[in-house]
């Protein structure tokens, strides 16, 4: 994303579903003549927002829900350009580039104008950062997580303490880790929940090594190539087939309204407390 639109100054935007800028408060037409002018001078994330820092400072910035993506339209550049039929919002530069278009399929995400937001837009201050950024801190996140009295997998899912890891590297993360989905955080240590951490990290890099995880030829990077860590899971996905560790067969249980996929021997159940 960032060699395809960093330095590029926005000529036009057209956007052909208002769904797509809900969240801009002054709705499409608004959102089409603020936008354009501004050249982009950076692209930043957090957990599953993206934003376009602007030269003067503002920001754009998009959620990507569960579907949300920007992919480079098959012909450049113009209003000519062949449409996707997920296509939501397309940006035109004033060079001889490649528009940048933004798909949404399921129509979760959407993107809006964030004044005085090329630091960290203000709608999205209150997230916590991901183990990938540089802003993470390890320590203030294991104090985080031992505070609450909550289970590790919400904890991990809870935005407010750590952002990013999501359901399918939550799983990954315990699996590697050892840790059942329903361990108490507040009877966790702190090696415990370093290793859940460090989990994360090291499934979140090597996810973003293989270019993410692609179920469907809905996920795709922006050049529309898919990921391939789908073929590296050991529990996601994975429901009764041995794990890969000790052979176990994985199980799956219904949680908060999704599913966890664990190993039933590597990850015990915690004891429930004695009345």
């Amino acid at each position: 994303m960032t060699a395809h639109i960093v330095g590029r100054r926005i000529s036009t935007v057209a956007v052909y579903s208002d769904r797509a800028v809900r969240r801009h408060v002054g709705g499409a037409g608004d959102f089409q003549a603020v936008v354009a002018g501004h050249r982009v001078s950076a692209v930043r994330r957090r957990g599953k927002y993206l934003w376009w820092a602007l030269d003067d400072g503002d920001a754009i910035l998009a959620h990507l829900g569960m579907s949300g993506q920007f992919r480079i339209p098959g012909r450049m550049p113009g209003a000519g350009a062949e449409r996707h039929p997920h296509l939501r919002i397309r940006f035109s530069f004033d060079d001889s580039g490649p528009d940048v278009d933004f798909l949404d399929q399921r129509t979760f995400g959407g993107m809006a104008f964030a004044a005085g937001g090329a630091d960290l837009p203000e709608p999205i201050a209150h997230i916590a950062p991901d183990p990938l950024e540089a802003a993470f801190s390890m320590p203030a996140a294991i104090a985080t997580i031992r505070r609450k009295h909550t289970e590790i997998k919400r904890a991990l899912l809870d935005q407010t303490v750590v952002s990013g890891i999501g359901n399918i590297y939550a799983d990954e993360a315990l699996w590697r880790a050892k840790v059942h989905y329903a361990r108490p955080t507040a009877s966790m240590t702190r090696p415990v929940v370093t290793a859940v951490l460090d989990a994360a990290t090291e499934v979140m890099t090597r996810a973003l090594d293989a270019g993410g995880t692609s179920f469907d030829s809905l996920y795709v990077n922006v050049n529309g190539e898919s990921g391939y860590f789908d073929r590296s899971l050991n529990a996601y996905g994975q429901v009764d087939r041995p794990c890969p560790r000790c052979g176990t067969p994985i199980r799956r249980d219904a949680f908060m309204n999704r599913s966890s996929c664990f190993c039933p021997h590597c990850q015990r159940r915690p004891r429930r407390p004695r009345r």
